[in-house]
């Protein structure tokens, strides 16, 4: 007559490692990292770190610094980087010093913003694929590098073919152009 009803169940927890907060790590003025930093949560960099950065949003405070790879879907930089940026949408703030190389898919620099280096915009569509999911280069076949090198035959033959009747312009040339061998060019005598 009066049972229990049985609550709705909730979604299994995810274990320590695989939540992300909302609020960011950060590394405060005071603070020097040596090492390389992972977050798969936000960062914010107000200190100096000697090492890579891996985030999924990373702020880098006017008074931060960082030597070495920068890796984020959003990166906003108001200090300074030596060393690479990859990212989804990088913004340079005024204030920005960029010693290095950007992989980007947005970017927007403010005025007063330093660069040296090189801005390259990537495909999002590749960007989606990471060296993990990527489809690994194999090898080609036995079948197919025999069938280039016979290609490869077939073409020489008929170029050797061409050069003993002579091309369009006589002897000596294959379709149109000067026969190339070991020996001294033509000149015309």
């Amino acid at each position: 007559m009066f049972s229990r009803s049985k609550a709705p169940s909730a979604a299994p927890a995810e274990p320590e490692g695989e939540r992300i907060s909302g609020v960011p790590s950060i590394v405060s003025p005071d603070l020097k990292v040596t090492g390389n930093l992972m977050s798969r949560g936000d960062i914010q960099v107000d200190g100096h770190v000697e090492g890579d950065v891996e985030a999924a949003n990373l702020t880098i405070g006017e008074s931060g610094a960082v030597h070495g790879k920068v890796s984020a879907k959003t990166v906003r930089l108001c200090g300074s980087v030596h060393g690479e940026i990859h990212g989804g949408t990088v913004t340079l703030a005024a204030s920005a010093r960029m010693m290095g190389d950007i992989v980007h898919e947005s970017l927007a620099i403010e005025a007063g913003a330093h660069l040296e280096g090189h801005c390259r915009r990537r495909d999002p569509e590749q960007a989606a694929l990471s060296p993990a999911t990527a489809v690994p280069a194999t090898p080609a076949p036995a079948a197919s590098v025999k069938a280039i090198a016979a290609s490869k035959k077939t073409k020489t033959a008929l170029e050797e073919r061409s050069t003993e009747k002579g091309g369009p312009n006589g002897p000596g040339t294959a379709g149109g152009f000067e026969q190339i061998t070991g020996s001294e060019p033509k000149r015309p005598g």
